[in-house]
């Protein structure tokens, strides 16, 4: 029986999962590992590649494997994916520089973001790379490291998932969708490197090989053996950015499907027929070859539930859910503005700030709860009307991550946007559109596979549309009033 391991590095935690693609991708097994990211400065988020992914990584996979024997199987591939873009600047060792630089909401690189767009031209950043750049960008977080750090001009950089790769035995790579959100440095539409814009901007700085997601990348190393129990030899399989992995397993894949991903941050993915380009958004390469993607993300969701979580007295998530829901619509006139890490999509401001607006003696913490719901849900009614305009309308939506877990938050959203969401069977996410990578990739099944099976369908309550248009009106003003106030406040 010939089995694969599918890995997502998350900005919570690590899962994996051992998977039987000759049983329609029956789960065998699977596990995760908690972690936290670290937040050294003010606009800085990181992480430690080395004792956080590899040694998680390590982790997992030494855990699975020997539930891949008990089952009398044969590990026939691995495929990793990863929060992402993310940049680890490392030696020809591997050894990392500096902690790895997490996605947009690490804000750092803001002086490098304007001379590159002032050297490149920003038009031209837009009609060659897709979208403008913002703190999602790789290419000047790149800048900042090979500025700020005591590097080498020999050294790589990896983003998240391809350094766990490396260090396992696969050769140095970047799938193209992670390269398409390495702006200014890859050409949407030619779906290559630009290297004439890299030279401009990083002169000599080395670009690594470009796959697709599903591509085999290389063997488990014999010293990779060693650590994971995953026999030298195995087949690795290349991933790709962690929402794009979620959408191959919740089974939007064909244009018009629209994906939510509910985590720790919220990330859109829209599937194209063609290649728009628009402001404010994302047009990025896709998880098939040959693809485009339109995408957006909003720097808080779980994490700001957790932070409400832990600002109220830790009480069990359930508990907060529970009362939460027996809060009315309209949170009895209060409204959370969920800028509490800055803000992507679609202001694309790092030095946003968070809001409370309405707050009263009367208001409990099942108000603010049910209020961070309704405010990230008014964030993602800004993004959605956004894609609608796209050439390829969203003709399904998928909610996807652990946030769909007790329906209360998606009810919500439904109700904000009026949008019907399929809530798939299989909640794993990213971890298992890997293993159905790795099953793809190793010519286990067929590439059109699709394991995916709904469990529920999400639909607005027509009854709360009259509370949630005034609510909305009054979200969609808070940023444009408060902007100029954020920025003084973020000075002090």
């Amino acid at each position: 029986m010939k089995l694969v391991i599918g890995i997502d590095i998350g900005t919570a935690s690590t899962k994996g999962v051992l998977v039987d693609p000759a049983s329609d991708g029956e789960i065998l097994a699977s596990t995760r590992r908690d972690h936290e990211m670290s937040l050294p400065q003010r606009g800085w988020a990181e992480m430690d590649a080395d004792a956080v992914w590899y040694r998680e990584i390590v982790d997992i996979l030494g855990e699975l494997a020997p539930q891949a024997d008990e089952c009398v199987g044969e590990i026939a591939g691995v495929c990793i994916s990863g929060m992402g873009p993310c940049v680890v600047q490392a030696d020809a060792d591997l050894v990392p520089r500096t902690p790895a630089v997490l996605y947009g909401i690490d804000g750092r690189a803001t002086r490098e973001i304007t001379w590159m767009t002032e050297q490149l031209g920003a038009d031209t950043i837009l009609e060659r790379c897709g979208k403008e750049l913002s703190s999602q960008a790789v290419g000047p977080k790149i800048k900042w490291l090979v500025d700020n750090t005591d590097g080498r001009a020999d050294d790589r950089w990896y983003g998240c998932h391809t350094y766990v790769l490396a260090r396992l035995g696969a050769r140095w790579v970047l799938d193209h969708h992670t390269a398409s959100q390495c702006d200014p440095l890859y050409d949407i539409a030619k779906q290559d490197w630009a290297t004439d814009l890299a030279e401009k901007v990083l002169p000599g700085t080395p670009l690594p090989e470009l796959v697709w997601p599903g591509d085999v990348v290389g063997e488990i190393s014999d010293d990779a053996a060693r650590e994971t129990g995953v026999p030298a030899g195995t087949p690795l399989v290349c991933g790709t950015v962690d929402a794009w992995a979620e959408a191959f397993s919740a089974g939007a894949r064909k244009p018009g499907d629209l994906m939510l991903m509910y985590g720790s941050t919220l990330f859109f993915v829209q599937f194209l027929e063609g290649m728009p380009i628009r402001e404010g958004l994302w047009t990025t390469s896709g998880v098939e070859r040959g693809t485009h993607t339109l995408a957006a993300g909003m720097s808080t969701s779980g994490s700001l539930t957790q932070w409400v979580q832990k600002l109220t007295g830790d009480a069990p998530f359930e508990k907060l859910v529970d009362e939460a829901g027996h809060t009315p619509p309209g949170s009895d006139g209060l409204v959370t503005l969920p800028y509490f890490a800055g803000e992507r999509s679609p202001i694309f401001d790092p030095e946003a700030r968070g809001m409370f607006l309405g707050l009263t003696l009367k208001h409990t913490r099942g108000h603010m709860f049910r209020s961070v719901y309704e405010g990230i849900a008014c964030g993602i009614r800004q993004i959605v009307d956004m894609l609608s305009d796209a050439d390829t309308p969203a003709k399904r939506v998928f909610a996807v991550g652990g946030g769909t877990q007790g329906g209360l938050w998606t009810q919500i959203v439904s109700d904000v946007t009026g949008l019907e969401q399929i809530v798939p069977a299989t909640t794993l996410g990213a971890s298992y559109g890997d293993a159905l990578l790795a099953a793809i990739g190793t010519g286990l099944v067929p590439p059109e596979t699709d394991w995916a099976t709904a469990d529920r369908t999400v639909r607005p309550d027509e009854t709360h549309r009259e509370t949630y248009e005034k609510l909305f009106a009054i979200y969609d003003s808070l940023y444009p009033a408060t902007k100029e106030q954020m920025h003084a406040l973020g000075e002090l």
